[in-house]
C-alpha cells in the first residue's frame, strides 16, 4: 500500500505536581538522581561570567545577586494557599485572534476532562479497547498478554490523524505506549514479585497503535472501528535497524548478532507526523528498563551507561528476571538499540518499523520535520533530560512529491542520509543573567546560535565522524558524549519541537530543571534564565532550516503570572492563564501555538493552551482544558473541527493503586481509571471562532 500524503516535577522534591510514582515508572526516577551530564565544556553562562570578571564586578557582590536570584525563583512557586491561584481569566481587551476565541478554563482540581462553555468532548479510546479484529473486550480483573496484544496499550502519548483518501471523515488514527505503571494495571501488584504474566502484559502495553476511526458530521466526534490498516506494535515487534549504527558491534547481541534487527521499542513519548505519510516517535526513558549497570566494571562500557542515565541493580520492574536481554550483564549491547527514532508506515500494516541511527541516540522526546523550499528534510528533535541538548538532522536527499512507488521508496529513505547537529547558544544579554528571572533591559531574553555538527551520513549509509576522538559508529550510539565534546549548550529539559507551519519558526519546550543554579549545577543564562527553574520555558528560533545558524527568543517563561519572573511575550500578564511545566506543542490552521503541560507546579491539574504568536497579542495564553486529577495532558492535535489530547496517568498519586483507585475517570462509578484519547468540539461551530 503505498503512503498517504497529509493535508495539511515531581512530590518527592516539593517541585512538580507529579507523583513520585509516576516518576518511578515513567523516567526511572530520573530527576532524584544525580545528572547524567556532568561534562566540563563551556556553555555560554561561563562566558557570561568571564565577561562580568572583566567588567570588575566584586566576587562578593556576584554571589550576593546568585543568592537574590534563587530566592526570587523560590517565591514564583511558594507553597502559601493562593500559589497558582491567579484570578486572570486568559482575557483580552483586543478582539481574540482566530482560533482562540473561547473563554478560557479556570485552574482545577477536578476528576474530570473540563472545557470551555459551548463545547463537547468524547473518549475516543482508552487502554485495553479492541484495536484488532477478534480482539476481547476489556476485562481488568481477568487480564492476559493475548489480549493486551490486540487491544489499546497503556499510556498513550503522541497522537496523530491521518485522512484516509477517498473516505470522507475517515482517519488512521496512531497512538505511542510510553510506558507501563503496573502498580496501577495490577490488583495486589507486588513490585518485588512481578508474575511473568504481569510482564508479558506489560511488554504488550508498550509501543504503538494503529487504528480506523470515522467523523461525524457536524460534531467532532471519532468512532473506532476495525479495518486493514489497524495493528498493535509492542516491545516484542521486530524493527529493522538503518543507518550509521546499523551492523555496529555496539548493537551486536547474542540473539541478533547482525546488530540490524531488534525486537521492540520501549518508552515511546512525543512524535510527529512526515509530509510524506508516516509516524516519527521518540524512545525516550529507556534506561529504566535494564538492570545491573553497577555490576559493569569495563570503565568505559560503565561511563557510557551512566552518561545514560543507567545505574543501579535491579531494574523497577524486574524484567530481566524473565528475559536476559534487560540484564546489562548478560547482553551489554542490548540497550544501546534503544534511544532512537522510530518510523512506522501506518499505510502498510505489515511493514517493518525502522529504528533511525542517523538521527543519533539520546532520550528523544520527539522528531518534528520542516521541508525547506528546496525540498531538503530537516528533523528536529531534544533530548528529554536536565542540562541536555538540542538537535537537528539534514538530510542530504530532497523529498519527492505524489505518491508513485518510487515516491514511496524514496522517502521512506530521507532520514538516513544527511548530516546531524547539536545546538550551541549565545545570549545578546548574558551579563545581566542572575538567576532571578529578571527581564534583561533590552526587554527580551534572546540571542544567536550555531549548530555544531556531529556526524554525516553518506547515501551508503556509512558514516563520517565530525567530533574529534570519536567514529562514526560511537557519534551514533553515544551521541550525548559527542555533544559533549563539542560544547553544546546545557538546556532545561528539552521536550518537543514544533515548525511553524505558518511562518517556518521552530517552537521549543523545556519543560523545567530544578537542580540548574543548585548544588555547583549550571547556573542559569539567557536561554534558561531561571535558577531552580520549576516552570519552564517556550524558546521561539528563527532557523537557517538547512544551514548552521540561527537566532533566538523567549516566547514564554512560564509560570503563574503574578510573579515578578515570569513572562508572556511581552502581553498583559494580568490578562492570561497561568501555565506550568510545557511539554507537547501543536499547531492550529491559524498558526496559533498550543502547549500540553506535564508536572504542573502550580498546584492545578495539568492542561492545554493556546498561544498567539503574532500582533497586539502575542504572548496571549489562555486555558482550553485541563485534564483529571493525576493525569499528564500529551499529543494535542488541533484543527478546526476537534481538539484531540491524549490523557496519560489519570489517578496516580502516591496514597493509590488499582486497590485504592484516587480517579475514576473516564467510566465512573467504582472504576479504575483508564489512560484515553478524548476528542472535544465546539457545538454546532469551529474550534476557538
Amino acid at each position: 500500500m503505498s503512503l498517504k500524503p497529509l493535508a495539511l516535577f515531581v512530590t518527592h522534591d516539593g517541585v512538580s505536581s507529579r507523583a513520585a510514582v509516576t516518576c518511578q515508572y515513567k523516567c526511572g526516577n530520573a530527576c532524584s538522581h544525580d545528572v547524567p551530564n556532568d561534562s566540563q565544556g563551556e556553555y555560554f553562562r561561563d562566558i557570561a561570567r568571564a565577561a562580568l570578571s572583566r567588567r570588575g564586578v566584586l566576587r562578593g557582590a556576584g554571589m550576593a545577586v546568585l543568592a537574590v536570584g534563587a530566592g526570587s525563583a523560590l517565591a514564583a512557586c511558594s507553597t502559601d494557599s493562593d500559589s497558582g491561584s491567579s484570578s486572570s481569566t486568559g482575557g483580552s481587551d483586543n478582539a481574540a485572534p482566530n482560533g482562540t476565541n473561547f473563554t478560557a478554563v479556570a485552574p482545577n482540581t477536578e476528576d474530570a476532562v473540563v472545557v470551555p462553555e459551548g463545547y463537547e468532548q468524547a473518549v475516543v479510546i482508552g487502554w485495553g479497547d479492541p484495536v484488532l479484529a477478534g480482539a476481547p473486550a476489556f476485562d481488568f480483573d481477568n487480564q492476559t498478554a493475548a489480549a493486551q496484544a490486540q487491544q489499546f496499550g497503556y499510556n498513550n502519548d503522541f497522537a496523530g490523524l491521518l485522512p484516509v483518501d477517498g473516505r470522507p471523515d475517515t482517519f488512521l488514527l496512531v497512538v505511542n505506549h510510553e510506558y507501563s505503571s503496573e502498580p496501577f494495571m495490577f490488583k495486589g501488584y507486588d513490585a518485588d514479585n512481578p508474575s511473568p504474566e504481569q510482564f508479558q502484559i506489560a511488554l504488550a502495553a508498550h509501543g504503538l497503535s494503529v487504528l480506523q476511526v470515522k467523523g461525524q458530521s457536524g460534531s467532532g466526534k471519532l468512532t473506532p472501528g476495525f479495518g486493514p490498516y489497524n495493528r498493535r506494535i509492542t516491545a516484542t515487534t521486530e524493527f529493522v535497524v538503518t543507518g550509521p549504527a546499523a551492523g555496529s558491534d555496539f548493537l551486536k547481541t547474542s540473539a541478533d548478532p547482525t546488530g540490524t534487527r531488534v525486537l521492540g521499542t520501549l518508552n515511546n513519548c512525543s512524535g510527529g507526523l512526515t509530509p510524506w505519510g508516516t509516524v516519527l516517535s521518540g524512545e525516550e526513558n529507556f534506561n529504566q528498563y535494564f538492570a545491573n549497570a553497577e555490576l559493569v566494571t569495563d570503565p568505559v562500557v560503565a561511563a557510557r551507561l551512566k552518561r545514560y542515565g543507567l545505574e543501579g541493580a535491579a531494574s523497577e520492574r524486574k524484567w530481566e528476571r524473565f528475559d536476559r536481554r534487560f540484564d546489562l550483564t548478560q547482553d551489554p549491547n542490548e540497550v544501546n538499540r534503544f534511544g532512537y527514532v522510530v518510523e512506522v508506515n501506518p499505510w502498510d500494516a505489515a511493514s517493518a518499523p525502522v529504528k533511525h541511527t542517523a538521527l543519533g541516540r539520546f532520550k528523544h522526546e520527539a522528531a518534528t520535520i520542516h521541508v525547506t523550499d528546496e525540498g531538503t528534510v530537516v528533523a528536529y528533535s531534544g533530548d528529554d533530560e536536565r542540562f541536555d541538548y538540542m538537535y537537528k538532522f539534514v538530510s542530504s536527499r530532497k523529498m519527492m512529491d505524489g505518491n508513485s512507488q518510487a515516491a514511496v521508496r524514496h522517502n521512506m529513505t530521507l532520514l538516513d542520509a544527511g548530516t546531524l547537529y547539536v545546538a550551541k547558544f549565545s545570549g545578546n544579554s548574558s551579563d545581566e543573567i542572575d538567576g532571578s528571572g529578571t527581564l534583561p533591559s533590552s526587554g527580551s531574553f534572546d540571542g544567536t546560535g550555531v549548530w555544531i555538527p556531529l556526524l554525516r551520513t553518506g547515501e551508503d549509509g556509512r558514516g563520517e565522524s565530525l567530533v574529534d576522538g570519536m567514529s562514526a559508529e560511537e557519534v551514533a550510539v553515544f551521541t550525548r558524549e559527542a555533544g559533549d565534546r563539542v560544547g553544546a549548550t546545557k538546556m532545561d529539559r528539552p521536550e518537543d519541537f514544533e515548525p511553524n507551519p505558518k511562518t517556518g519558526k521552530v517552537y521549543v519546550a523545556l519543560t523545567n530543571n530544578t537542580k540548574r543554579g543548585v548544588d555547583g549545577a549550571a547556573a542559569a543564562d539567557e536561554a534558561n534564565p531561571r535558577n531552580n527553574n520549576k516552570n519552564g520555558q517556550v524558546l521561539e528560533l528563527t532557523d537557517d532550516h538547512a544551514g548552521t545558524s540561527f537566532t533566538w527568543n523567549l516566547l514564554l517563561v512560564c509560570g503563574d503570572p503574578k510573579e515578578a519572573d515570569t513572562y508572556f511575550g511581552g502581553f498583559d500578564k494580568a490578562k492570561v492563564s497561568p501555565i506550568s511545566c510545557p511539554d507537547n506543542l501543536a499547531f492550529d490552521t491559524h498558526g496559533n501555538l498550543w502547549i500540553s503541560t506535564d508536572g504542573n507546579a502550580l498546584k492545578s491539574n495539568d492542561g492545554l493552551f493556546s498561544v498567539t504568536l503574532d500582533g497586539a497579542n502575542r504572548g496571549e495564553t489562555k486555558q482550553f482544558l485541563s485534564v483529571p486529577k493525576g493525569a499528564e495532558t500529551c499529543g494535542p492535535i488541533i484543527d478546526e473541527d476537534r481538539v484531540v489530547v491524549c490523557v496519560q496517568h489519570p489517578g496516580e498519586s502516591d496514597d493509590a493503586s488499582a486497590d485504592n483507585p484516587a480517579s475514576h475517570w473516564p467510566d465512573g462509578g467504582s472504576s479504575q481509571p483508564r489512560p484515553a484519547v478524548v476528542a472535544v468540539w465546539k457545538s454546532g461551530g469551529r474550534i476557538g471562532a
